[in-house]
């Protein structure tokens, strides 16, 4: 496969771009500024044609220079790293720069600037280990050699070739260690949309000290009084839209996601960037057409990236709650399902930007539990929340499942009880038929959203996490 040189991707990328001058220099390394569909930003690349890209003393500290001359800018930053790690001539030097080149990338990003990175053929060592490695988001092209160990010194060291295709992109994508493969052509269309979110809060002028302005509250809506097994039905018809359906319908400049970054993902999570209206926000959610695989620790994990994520660029947080119910397995056990939602709970209920949770269809068990702490919950008009299926309940209560009606209506699981009971603060009507209706569905969702999230945004941070804490400190104590 032909490969695009370092000079040749940039043109690809970037619509103009100058190089910096920087104190030192290596030609294995080079940075500057760029303009990308209209935005400016700042890039520093790697060039495999000089010493395979390999990093040494004076690399390191190139770029180093051009990261912290990106974050005392306020520009963020698109990475394109290539090589083979450290330069091994230059010895234990030139292998430390990687702590440097690290200190620098986390700095620009404790500034809630976004840092993205391209992975290019190869990238290896410990420029995977350290730049490569830390972006908020991680795309490669297709089939790049991407890893850490070399090829070449696997077999030195153990005598047999390293299994093939382990080391490819295209594989670390589907494993969930980086977050997609993505064509040069494509790329600058993919870090525009994701931008375009990262930047929403810069680019509309609302630092700490300038708010989104709040929406009115909406009138009170008249719903009509269903039982809540009727909801519990509703909810579980196969064709009912679920997260996937709401960011097509209802959301815009949408980048799915993949994996934790650690080697894990699961089908049934979902993880993106995307905009509601005008508010800017990291989504995490369940997808309802994934279900025939139970959710376990590793959504959870997946789901704690995208609290990272909000936590990292400054963004509002969207839980999405569609869930029959957690893996209940020696699988789910013995990779630590339940430290997984006291840890996700921990997350949210401390994150310091703003949140909202929908309960948009099931909402069962510890994964439900684990998405709901939210400044802002709303639920759908038949969706419904509860510690188990109202046939478990059945069967612990009774002794048999067939008390599951009796027991929906008991616990209290439906929307309107939720929002009687101070557990939801808006409940969003339902076409009668969503699956039929399925645009109405999402794009009631989806307005919904856009409000409560600039609501959410409009309140002073202190005075915001000082009500979530109340909220949860005082539910069920009046009730």
């Amino acid at each position: 496969m032909a490969r695009l040189t370092v000079h040749e991707l940039l043109s690809v990328v970037f619509a103009e771009r100058s190089e910096w001058e920087l104190p030192v220099s290596d030609p294995a390394v080079l940075a500057g500024e760029a303009i990308l569909r209209g935005r400016r930003v700042a890039w520093v690349a790697g060039d495999g044609a000089h010493m395979g890209g390999s990093i040494g003393i004076a690399g390191g500290e190139f770029i180093t220079e051009a990261i912290e001359r990106a974050t005392a800018a306020g520009l963020p930053l698109v990475a394109f790293p290539i090589g083979g790690g450290t330069r091994m001539q230059e010895g234990t030097p030139a292998f430390l720069q990687m702590v440097k080149i690290t200190g620098a990338v986390m700095a620009h990003k404790a500034e809630n600037l976004p840092y993205l990175t391209y992975l290019r053929h190869p990238t290896m060592g410990g420029v995977f280990a350290s730049w490569g490695s830390l972006g908020h988001v991680t795309l490669a092209e297709p089939g790049a050699l991407v890893g850490f160990l070399g090829p070449r010194v696997y077999e030195a060291l153990y005598g047999e070739p390293f299994p093939p295709g382990v080391q490819l992109s295209d594989n670390l994508a589907e494993l969930g260690v980086i977050d997609a493969v993505c064509p040069p052509e494509e790329l600058a269309g993919a870090l525009d949309r994701l931008l375009a979110v990262m930047m929403a809060r810069r680019d509309a002028g609302l630092t700490s000290e300038a708010h989104a302005v709040a929406p009115p509250v909406p009138d009170a809506v008249d719903l009509p009084d269903v039982h809540a097994w009727d909801s519990v039905l509703r909810t579980r018809r196969d064709d009912r839209p679920g997260i996937r359906d709401l960011l097509a319908v209802a959301a815009r400049d949408v980048t799915l996601l993949n994996g934790t970054g650690d080697g894990e993902s699961h089908p049934g999570s979902v993880l993106a960037l995307a905009r509601f209206g005008a508010a800017p926000c990291v989504v995490v959610g369940q997808d309802r057409d994934d279900q025939a695989t139970p959710l376990d620790a590793a959504a959870l994990r997946e789901v704690r990236r995208g609290i990272r994520l909000a936590r990292e660029l400054r963004l509002p947080l969207v839980s999405v709650i569609d869930t029959p119910g957690a893996a209940l397995s020696k699988e789910a056990e013995e990779r630590g399902l339940a430290p997984e939602i006291a840890r996700t709970l921990s997350d949210l209920i401390t994150l310091p930007t703003p949140t909202v949770s929908l309960l948009m269809g099931q909402g069962t068990g510890g994964i439900a539990l684990a998405l709901n702490p939210a400044d802002r919950v709303l639920a759908s008009q038949h969706a419904w929340l509860a510690p188990l299926p109202p046939e478990g309940a059945s069967a612990i209560m009774h002794r048999t499942t067939e008390r599951a009606s009796d027991m929906a209506a008991a616990q209290g699981v439906r929307s309107a009880d939720l929002l009687a009971a101070g557990i939801v603060d808006r409940v969003i009507p339902e076409p009668e038929d969503p699956a039929a209706d399925r645009e109405a569905f999402c794009a009631g969702l989806g307005r919904a959203l856009s409000e409560e999230l600039l609501r959410v945004m409009a309140t002073e941070r202190k005075e915001r996490r000082a009500a979530r804490a109340r909220r949860y400190r005082s539910l069920g104590v009046n009730n």
